[in-house]
């Protein structure tokens, strides 16, 4: 597929279809793959579930972002349209206008506690709207390959660590892990059928500027900036795998030029970090001390998640290199910049 822009033929004759391409990961990948000289069609629902930072809706300072860290040729390789996954016209009209070598399918309704607040409207999203998009990539002359984006909460309350992608994982504890496994099993089935080339990506807790503002790095990072209260869930021993997104969007790069066939594989850091810990090297690169109000565990929540990578780092190369310190002291830096 040779591609012209503007009268400049792209190094790169890739063209990918990026769907919630507004939101956290879909910001940071759109970004990374235009600098290197491949052709993005961005799609989202332009839905703003992340409210207002400081008056401005939060995906529309993504994409100000993005503006601001390409370079004017690669920010022509790409192209913001608003589309619904749920929407099936939509995505059928989308993928008659133009073909696609890649999908990277990052939309979803995010977030575990949410989802028990609704649960059917997880559904429509993260299972329609995934069976929709696969429906429509058959529409193609060629087939694309196909990236889902799941997550490791799929794994539940896993007691076998590092959580490995084979273990069994047929007890979530939530609609949205729920609905993550349904996209695998989805996906497994058009591959099945249809020999779509299909690699499902199980991101582990990532985090980084713009995250969305109800997660915990962010929020915390917010609370201690203005020297107001946090409210910790539990003891604090639970941990995390906290992946630093650059990492994330280098693991998805590397599943894009390497994998086919199906595959599931883990991205994570391997380094599980507790909740009191993350507090302290927020507040250590806040510089503020913190206070912190004591309240019990929230329902659907998992005591560890810890990524087995082994299996990326074989098919993928994928290596990890962002630390925790570091990555928490750019998402402090970042949001410094937002006040």
């Amino acid at each position: 597929m040779k591609i012209t822009i503007d009268g400049i033929t792209l190094k790169n004759n890739m063209r990918v279809l990026v769907t919630g391409a507004r939101g956290f990961i879909g910001s940071h990948l759109s970004a990374s793959l235009a600098n290197e000289g491949i052709e993005v069609v961005g799609i989202d629902n332009m839905e703003s579930f992340w409210a207002t930072f400081n008056d401005i809706p939060r995906p529309k300072c993504n994409i100000q972002d993005m503006r601001d860290n390409m370079q004017d040729l690669p920010y022509r390789r790409f192209r913001l349209m608003s589309a619904d996954i749920r929407d099936w016209g939509r995505m059928r009209e989308l993928f008659k206008e133009m073909e696609f070598d890649v999908v990277v399918h990052l939309a979803a309704k995010a977030g575990v506690r949410p989802s028990i607040k609704d649960p059917a409207g997880y559904a429509r999203t993260n299972i329609t709207g995934t069976v929709n998009l696969l429906e429509a990539c058959l529409l193609q002359k060629t087939m694309p390959k196909f990236i889902f984006a799941s997550s490791s909460s799929v794994y539940g309350n896993n007691r076998k660590v590092p959580f490995s992608e084979n273990d069994v994982v047929d007890f979530p504890i939530s609609p949205y892990a729920a609905t993550k496994k349904a996209g695998e099993l989805i996906c497994h089935t058009y591959h099945h059928l249809h020999q779509m080339p299909m690699t499902c990506l199980r991101f582990f807790t990532v985090y980084g500027p713009r995250q969305r503002h109800d997660l915990a790095i962010n929020k915390f990072a917010k609370l201690i900036l203005a020297r107001q209260p946090i409210e910790r869930f539990g003891s604090g021993h639970s941990s995390r795998d906290y992946t630093y997104v650059d990492d994330i969007v280098d693991g998805i790069k590397s599943a894009i030029y390497m994998c086919s066939a199906y595959q599931i594989i883990n991205l994570g850091s391997k380094n599980p970090i507790t909740l009191n810990h993350m507090i302290e090297t927020i507040s250590q690169v806040v510089g503020h001390p913190t206070v912190i109000l004591d309240r019990p565990m929230q329902p659907g929540d998992v005591d560890i998640t810890y990524a087995d990578i082994s299996k990326a780092e074989r098919l993928l190369g994928y290596q990890p290199k962002t630390s925790f310190l570091q990555g928490v002291t750019n998402q402090v830096e970042y949001l410094k910049k937002q006040f």
